[in-house]
């Protein structure tokens, strides 16, 4: 009786604090949807299920890069939000990342309780250890931009079903340190492992995060031989066919020794950078007061050598020291070691030679629980050496709470509210076009709903700002649209666009964002002038690498514009790049013949699978 009065004690502790933790990020709901949570979501309109269908809600979960099926779990809980909310309230999606997060939260004490447990903790401490470093995880500032930016449910979810997957883990292995085998907790886990990566890839990385807990806390330990023995050996297999699949596999496909396509950095480049970042995220976990959380890193320097910026070294020696005082110490401080090849183990996919952007603070989101495990660790042994007493103990940490709790508060109260966020980015980050657009973005979203001109005349001010700082062609093509829609565009602002794409040659990427969302408002129904789209598409044309779906797209656009014979052009282009089987080919080929154009029907079969 006394054993389940604890156990009910805990989990109800637990739900308490998961509660808590949830509170303080109530003064970010009313933000509204930003950046990715546009193509993710608002453009998505297989996610807008109006009436309850199973069927409706399959697609809308296979509906993430084009059907490929993957994240089909976060994907269908968006579309569950919008038949909930009855359209794109951006407050309900809001509150289900916020649910999610405090559930997260819970589990995360549950996992930890069961990790201090087999780490040689009694029970008692256990039980407060673990509820302590859950509601360090649950407070941390650090997690506004996952709980607040709607698309990162993907990660959140992710790590809900890796920490279930982890805590079945442990489970079936304290069964089998006690002389079982565990099979229903081993299941449970395969389960919760399948929702995880249902949710994001990288949750891939379970089996990595198994062998950093085999190595230090549960050191393969088992009652019955044949079980001990087949940990040991499974692990090492699952050890050497990752490293063969990584070197012969991964690195092969995803290496460039020039930069990448679209990006300013090659491989080796970016794997000197991510020591500076990994670094950079640590600094943010022990100092993490809102100004040093910018969101946003559009100006992170790439690391050109060793020395280049100079901080590199000492970031990879900092790395290196330790990873070698974890393994120094996984013997004698086994819950330490473990917390720091977690926080490790959870960047090897987005600090590794894959192509992503550089930062971004929503990766923590699990490393985050190794982080705290280690640092809770190196606190309670120092409070033991220093023999401090139990009162200062407790203020200590009430003192750590209250400070992550308003930072985290004050943080999402900047989230609230999309122009108040858009200045703070601006802000911490002047030099980034994305920062800017989405100030601009806020007023127009206000203009959007309140039809005031005034709204939209702060959006163009806002970006005329930017552009005289930037002399972007994003932020240029903005104004054009802006002013289309205010109907003061002017000869001078399609003129500015066409130099800012002239003087930004090399940057391909950005060239087809802006030609793509011009095309997009034109056939929102928004008075934008075609013919200057028209003349846009040349230029991006000409100076950019464009796939044969660019270059139909393209071909579609200019056969609808006042100068549909300019088509033929990228017709062919298009043709070239495919073979005489592409179904996309034939459609356009028999929609021409049928719209009387059969002479470039016959032209584009000819060039068909030709190349250039």
């Amino acid at each position: 009786m006394a054993l389940m009065n604890r156990h009910f004690s805990f989990i109800w502790c637990a739900a308490v604090l998961a509660g808590c933790a949830a509170a303080v990020f109530l003064s970010g709901l009313q933000g509204d949807f930003i950046l990715d949570d546009g193509i993710n979501i608002l453009q998505n309109h297989l996610l807008r299920v109006e009436v309850f269908n199973v069927d409706d809600f399959i697609t809308a979960a296979l509906s993430f890069h084009d059907g490929n099926g993957s994240r089909a779990l976060a994907m269908m809980s968006f579309a569950i939000d919008y038949w909930r909310a009855g359209g794109l309230d951006a407050a309900v999606f809001k509150q289900t990342n916020l649910l999610i997060h405090a559930v997260t939260v819970f589990c995360v004490a549950c996992f930890f309780v069961r990790l201090l447990r087999l780490g040689g903790v009694d029970e008692r401490h256990a039980r407060l250890g673990a509820l302590a470093l859950a509601l360090a995880w649950g407070l941390h500032p650090l997690q506004v931009s996952s709980v607040l930016y709607v698309v990162q449910r993907m990660q959140t979810l992710a790590t809900l079903f890796v920490v279930l997957a982890l805590w079945a883990y442990l489970g079936m292995r304290g069964a089998q340190m006690a002389g079982g085998r565990g099979r229903g907790h081993g299941i449970a886990m395969l389960v919760f492992w399948a929702l995880a990566l249902a949710s994001k890839e990288d949750a891939a990385l379970l089996p990595l995060y198994l062998i950093v807990l085999e190595l230090t806390v549960l050191r393969f330990r088992a009652v019955l031989p044949d079980i001990q023995r087949g940990l040991k050996q499974s692990y090492l297999l699952i050890g050497v066919l990752g490293a063969l699949a990584y070197f012969f596999v991964v690195v092969p496909h995803y290496w460039h020794w020039d930069h990448y396509p679209g990006r300013d950095f090659s491989s080796l480049e970016r794997l000197l950078t991510q020591a500076r970042v990994l670094c950079l995220y640590l600094g943010q976990i022990v100092l993490p007061w809102p100004d040093n959380l910018p969101f946003i890193y559009d100006g992170y320097a790439v690391s050109r050598s060793l020395w280049q910026p100079w901080t590199t070294l000492p970031a990879l020696l900092a790395i290196a020291a330790l990873l070698a005082w974890a393994f120094r110490w996984r013997n004698r401080r086994p819950l330490f070691a473990c917390g720091v090849l977690l926080f490790f183990a959870g960047h090897v996919m987005t600090s590794n030679v894959i192509a992503l952007e550089l930062v971004f603070e929503h990766r923590n989101h699990f490393p985050l629980v190794g982080a705290v495990l280690a640092i809770g660790d190196l606190l309670v042994l120092a409070a033991r050496r220093w023999q401090v007493t139990q009162a200062t103990r407790r203020a200590a940490l009430v003192a750590i709470y209250a400070l992550l709790a308003a930072a985290t508060w004050v943080h999402a109260h900047t989230w609230g509210d999309s122009v108040r966020l858009g200045e703070k980015l601006v802000a911490l980050s002047p030099d980034s076009v994305r920062a800017w657009t989405q100030l601009a973005g806020a007023h127009v979203d206000q203009y959007k709903v309140s039809k005031d001109p005034a709204a939209l005349q702060q959006a163009i001010a806002v970006t005329e700002r930017a552009f005289a700082r930037l002399g972007s062609p994003t932020l240029a093509s903005n104004l054009v649209i802006y002013k289309s829609l205010l109907g003061t565009v002017a000869d001078q602002d399609w003129a500015q666009l066409f130099v800012a794409l002239r003087n930004s040659l090399a940057d391909s990427r950005r060239h087809k964002a802006v030609l793509l969302n011009l095309q997009n408002n034109v056939g929102r129904g928004f008075s934008i002038d075609k013919a200057r789209v028209v003349e846009v598409t040349h230029i991006v044309a000409s100076y950019s690498a464009l796939s044969p779906l660019d270059h139909l797209r393209n071909a579609v656009f200019i056969f609808k514009s006042p100068y549909p014979e300019q088509s033929l052009t990228y017709f062919l282009l298009f043709a070239r790049g495919v073979t005489p089987e592409d179904g996309n080919l034939r459609r356009i080929v028999a929609e021409l013949r049928a719209a009387g154009h059969g002479d470039w029907a016959s032209l584009m079969e000819q060039v068909a699978g030709k190349g250039d």
